[in-house]
């Protein structure tokens, strides 16, 4: 339970590196680049954002969370490394469209600016990741 918990604490640290990421890239998107229309503002911004996101957080969590699961592993490879970030972006994305309407959605109700309202939809869809990261993602390997 202890090694669990730790675990949470470190894939905590590493969502708060990458909701840095993407609320940086987010803000600068959002605020320079795309500011005059609602898609560029609360579509595409999000979505390049979080990409940005996704390639820092899955870096920490290769070699720092889950270490003991990847490179540390006597199949680790460089096809390994990529077929999990395969997985790693897809599971993500997943994540990534349930967050992203959350975040209409409190925008709708709220009419709050597209960065607070990532930042809240974030909360929300914290935990599922973790879960999702943990059990399917970088699962343990059978002892067979």
């Amino acid at each position: 339970m202890a090694k669990f918990l730790i675990r949470y604490v470190k894939f905590a640290g590493t969502s708060v590196v990458g909701s840095v990421v993407d609320t940086l890239v987010l803000w600068l998107l959002s605020d320079l680049v795309f500011s005059n229309g609602y898609w560029g503002e609360y579509i595409i911004s999000p979505l390049v954002s979080f990409q940005c996101a996704v390639a820092v957080n899955y870096i920490i969590s290769y070699f720092y969370v889950w270490k003991d699961r990847t490179w540390k592993r006597p199949d680790a490879s460089v096809r390994r490394f990529f077929k999990l970030y395969g997985a790693y972006n897809l599971s993500n994305s997943a994540v990534f469209l349930f967050r992203l309407g959350v975040l209409l959605l409190i925008e709708r109700f709220t009419g709050w600016d597209v960065v607070i309202c990532n930042l809240a939809a974030m909360c929300f869809s914290g935990i599922l990741n973790f879960a999702i990261n943990n059990l399917l993602i970088f699962k343990k390997k059978n002892k067979a």
